[in-house]
């Protein structure tokens, strides 16, 4: 499987028989070049994670194809055929398989409700958190996609959370609220904790693609 990241938390994921897309939003540019697209998930209903423009995009080139997401999502995209899921989910999207956690976004702060938000797993391998700190308890991560940059993150905090992940390889997502010194700090903190576990950092811009 290969996976492209894109600006900010655009992700793509390709194996030789489907595509599968996560959070396009409002940060990113159009995905061009995409293939034979399976699926689509939403994290959450933030506008940088998904944008009205990207999801008619896809469908316009890939009909029918479903989209996933959260409650929130669902009530946010209600122009769109969303299936929602939750924790604890799993669903068989030929070639992937997809597993959901988490349930909720990180605090940004007491003023701003707390919403839906779904981390996913994919083929048991791959793993990104959407915009929260939820850990796939009991998974052997191979690639994990890191929030490196937020309103609601603190650099400790993420650095606990890959800790806590232990994956094997990480990278920094989420960045473009970021300047080239502050992305190059938080990478370094990253990758001092993703080798503690005997892990390694990748350093991807968007474009770039590491295979799994």
């Amino acid at each position: 499987m290969r996976l492209t990241k894109h600006e900010h938390a655009a992700l793509v994921l390709e194996q030789p028989t489907g595509t599968l897309v996560i959070d396009p939003g409002s940060f990113t540019s159009p995905l061009v070049g995409l293939k034979n697209v399976k699926g689509v998930v939403l994290t959450h209903e933030h506008p940088d994670h998904w944008t009205a423009e990207h999801l008619e995009r896809i469908l316009t080139q890939f009909p029918g194809t479903p989209i996933y997401g959260p409650e929130g999502v669902a009530k946010a995209a209600a122009g769109f055929d969303i299936t929602v899921v939750k924790p604890g989910d799993t669903v068989r999207l030929d070639p992937f398989v997809l597993e959901f956690f988490g349930g909720t976004h990180n605090v940004i702060h007491e003023s701003i409700p707390v919403i839906d938000n779904v981390g996913v797993l994919v083929d048991g391998s791959f793993y990104y958190p959407g915009d929260s700190y939820a850990v796939p308890k009991g998974v052997s991560v191979d690639v994990l996609a890191a929030p490196i940059g937020a309103p609601w993150l603190k650099i400790g905090e993420a650095m606990d959370f890959v800790l806590a992940v232990a994956p094997r390889r990480a990278f920094g997502t989420h960045d473009m609220t970021l300047s080239t010194v502050g992305l190059a700090m938080h990478r370094a903190r990253l990758t001092w904790a993703v080798e503690q576990g005997g892990g390694s950092f990748v350093e991807l811009a968007a474009g770039q693609s590491i295979d799994l």
